[in-house]
């Protein structure tokens, strides 16, 4: 294994490290800060996540409508879906940081 990828290893250890050691206090505006970190999360794999599948359907969307121009609501019908996943990371993040639980 090459010297260059040890911390690229070493770095998630590190920062979970770091994130589990950290201690919110009990009185918070949210109560716990680990929900803020997870409403975080979520939007931004999302965001990621819709980022690629939209990538992937317009690729191939264009490469259909070079041949067939009938497909087109087809194809924006399968991009729409997958701009459909950030939606949910956002959704899922409001959950989090307003949900009384």
């Amino acid at each position: 294994m090459k010297k260059t990828w040890l911390p690229l290893l070493l770095l998630p250890l590190l920062v979970s490290a770091t994130i589990f050691s950290a201690q919110a206090p009990s009185d918070t505006a949210q109560g716990f800060a680990g929900i803020n970190i997870g409403a975080g999360l979520a939007v931004g794999l999302a965001a990621i996540g819709a980022g690629v599948a939209v990538g992937m359907a317009a690729a191939a969307g264009i490469g259909v409508l070079t041949e067939r121009r009938d497909m087109f609501g087809t194809v924006l019908i399968f991009v729409a879906i997958g701009e459909g996943i950030a939606v949910y990371g956002i959704l899922f993040a409001v959950l989090m940081l307003f949900g009384k639980f």
